[in-house]
C-alpha cells in the first residue's frame, strides 16, 4: 500500500510538471546605468527624474510602465520597440518621447547606435509603483 501511494504522489508530481506551463523568464538590461536625479510624491503619485544611459548595443530588457514616462535625448540614438517587434519610434539628441501606462505597451529601448545614449526620465507613477516591471521577450529575434 505504501508503495501504491509512493507511486500515485510520483505521478501526480510528473503529470503536474507535465501540464504546468512554463513561465517565460524576463530580458535583462545590458549595458545601461542610472542615477536618480530627484524624486518627490504629491497626493498619490510618485515623480521620479533619472539620467539613464544606455552604451553601445545595450537594451532596457523588455518592460512596461505603471504610469506615464516622459523621456528627453540628451545624446546618442534611442531605438525603441513595441511588442510586436517592429520599430515605434527612432529617438535622436533633442527629440522627446512619451510611454504609456499597462501591460499592454511592453517595450524595449535599445542604443544600435555607435556612441553612449543618454536620456533624461520623469517617471509619474502611481505611489509605490516599481519603476518597471519586467517582461519576457515577446517573441521577437533580438533582446
Amino acid at each position: 500500500m505504501r508503495k501504491l501511494a509512493l507511486a500515485v504522489v510520483a505521478g501526480a508530481a510528473t503529470l503536474t510538471t507535465l501540464l504546468t506551463p512554463a513561465v517565460a523568464s524576463a530580458t535583462p538590461a545590458r549595458g545601461v546605468s542610472a542615477t536618480v536625479l530627484a524624486q518627490w510624491t504629491a497626493g498619490d503619485t510618485d515623480y521620479v527624474l533619472r539620467e539613464i544611459t544606455i552604451d553601445p548595443g545595450g537594451s532596457t530588457g523588455w518592460h512596461f510602465h505603471e504610469g506615464t514616462l516622459h523621456g528627453w535625448v540628451r545624446s546618442g540614438t534611442l531605438t525603441h520597440y513595441r511588442a510586436d517587434c517592429s520599430v515605434d519610434g527612432v529617438y535622436h539628441r533633442g527629440d522627446s518621447i512619451t510611454e504609456p501606462p499597462g501591460d499592454d505597451h511592453i517595450h524595449v529601448g535599445r542604443n544600435e547606435g555607435p556612441t553612449p545614449m543618454i536620456l533624461d526620465v520623469l517617471y509619474v507613477l502611481p505611489h509605490g509603483a516599481p519603476l518597471a516591471d519586467d517582461a519576457p521577450n515577446p517573441g521577437c529575434s533580438f533582446d
